[in-house]
């Protein structure tokens, strides 16, 4: 037992020195991994200082009215969706290393287009590419990277993936302060080509290739990973005793081992996208503008420091406190910030917003003299309340677990059903938005997200497991014993 032990702490070591040392290498594969992640930041981000320029544009045929700048935002996440389930297949058939080099073709393709399009069309088309881009890379990226982490950092690095993704956005808006739309399609392809560089000379998961029964490299993986003083050889048979010889079919998906994985996935994707985030972040613009920020570039760039700045908050912190404490903590503070910002609109709105007219000039311009003044600072300070909120805990920590809890021979096709669910629930939250504040006036809707985040909330509790400081191998057996 005591040898046992010794390898244990040989393969997950603790000491502070040993992490400093060893993990240099583990990072910069998680750095080669997480390009994919900053150039789906900057494919969200983009739109935000592309679409004001289109609506203007000199070439009638690439100018954007209202309902064409909606479709070329809200198409990436049409084409995410599909890649999330392109991803799906493709992280258990070619791996995860060989899909994150494949998956950067799309992305520079998608920008190629729409530097040199025509039309809008050719526009349209290359929102898509690099949405199917995103969607492929946001499913791959957290499998690879929580399969080469060890416990000790797998938290940690596992929230790089949506640190790095607000941290693209934040480059996006930045740079279109300085850039024209076609120079920062420019700028957004380089992530990619970097990513498929580096990708290159980075090994593929230790577990897909045992999966594969290629188990020296597999062992060349590791010592890549973990460095040359650790039991190499313990960790492949760790690995090994979970590894499951015989393919996945439909039939399986009755065992609880399969399904409630897969249900807690979907559940936390879904929950992520209706508690509000597109919404508010919808709004951004308007609010800063009414507290007086004219510049809304600069107000959205304020946003997105907020969640960089929060994300690598919950980047530090959530291997020491765990995924369940974050998401509670995250939650609650959504709950707050909607409800206030329903109180907000609750105020300014003169008799309430229920006219099938309603928009966000509607919204403001309705209110009564005074009113909106006075009331500014609430709209703002719950606009930072939910952002950071959002950056702490049901930002990062759905993709973390999402990559976390599926047996091996289910990520693929578990991991692109919850990618999927993320991305259609986004497009429809985006494209919906407008109907639900006709519908339940603008108070009434974010009092809506806030119901649904004190849900989240609730769900996190009795649902989610807490997966800090366990093996993969040690989640996916918690699934099969409960």
């Amino acid at each position: 037992m005591a040898a046992e032990e010794s390898r244990y702490l040989l393969a997950h070591p603790t000491t502070d020195a040993y992490l400093r040392v060893q993990n240099k290498k583990l990072y910069l594969a998680t750095f080669a991994a997480v390009l994919g992640p900053l150039s789906f930041g900057f494919v969200l981000g983009y739109s935000s200082p592309a679409i004001p320029e289109l609506r203007k544009i000199g070439n009638p045929k690439l100018r954007l009215d209202s309902n064409q700048a909606s479709w070329f935002g809200s198409l990436v996440t049409l084409g995410a969706a599909g890649g999330g389930i392109l991803g799906g297949y493709l992280v258990d058939k070619i791996g995860r290393k060989l899909s994150l080099m494949v998956c950067s073709i799309p992305y520079v393709c998608g920008y190629i287009v729409i530097i040199s399009a025509q039309n809008i069309w050719m526009l349209y088309f290359g929102r898509i590419l690099t949405g199917l881009a995103s969607g492929i890379t946001s499913l791959v990226v957290p499998v690879y990277v929580s399969e080469i982490s060890h416990t000790n950092v797998r938290g940690m690095l596992g929230s790089f993936v949506q640190l790095m993704v607000v941290t693209g956005i934040l480059g996006a808006y930045i740079a279109g302060m300085i850039l024209k739309w076609h120079w920062l399609a420019v700028l957004c392809s380089f992530p990619p080509c970097i990513m498929l560089l580096f990708m290159l000379f980075m090994p593929e998961t230790p577990r897909f290739l045992l999966d594969q029964k290629k188990r020296t490299e597999a062992i060349a993986a590791l010592q890549f990973l973990r460095g040359p003083f650790v039991d190499h050889e313990w960790e492949c048979r760790q690995i090994e005793a979970n590894v499951e010889e015989e393919g996945l079919s439909l039939f399986e998906f009755k065992n609880p081992s399969i399904y409630r994985p897969l249900l807690i996935g979907v559940i936390l994707m879904f929950l992520q996208q209706v508690t509000g985030i597109n919404a508010v972040m919808f709004y951004a613009e308007t609010i800063f503008e009414d507290a007086n920020f004219q510049d809304s570039r600069m107000a959205s760039v304020v946003v997105g420091s907020i969640q960089v700045c929060f994300t690598a908050v919950a980047a530090l912190i959530i291997d020491k406190t765990g995924r369940k404490v974050l998401l509670y903590v995250s939650g609650i503070i959504m709950a707050l910030s909607t409800a206030l910002f329903g109180f907000y609109f609750k105020m300014v709105l003169p008799n309430g917003n229920n006219s099938s007219n309603a928009d966000l000039s509607f919204t403001f311009n309705s209110v009564s003299p005074g009113t909106e003044t006075r009331l500014s600072w609430l709209a703002v300070v719950s606009l930072g309340l939910f952002v950071a909120g959002f950056a702490l805990g049901w930002g990062p920590v759905p993709w973390l677990v999402m990559s976390e809890i599926f047996p091996l021979k289910a990520r693929g096709i578990s991991g692109g059903a919850c990618v999927l669910t993320n991305w259609v629930m986004a497009f429809l939250v985006t494209k919906e938005f407008h109907d639900f504040i006709g519908f339940l006036t603008s108070y009434g809707t974010f009092w809506l997200f806030s119901a649904f985040c004190c849900l989240s909330v609730i769900f996190a509790a009795f649902y989610v497991p807490e997966t800090k400081g366990r093996t993969l191998e040690q989640i996916e057996a918690y699934f099969r014993k409960s």
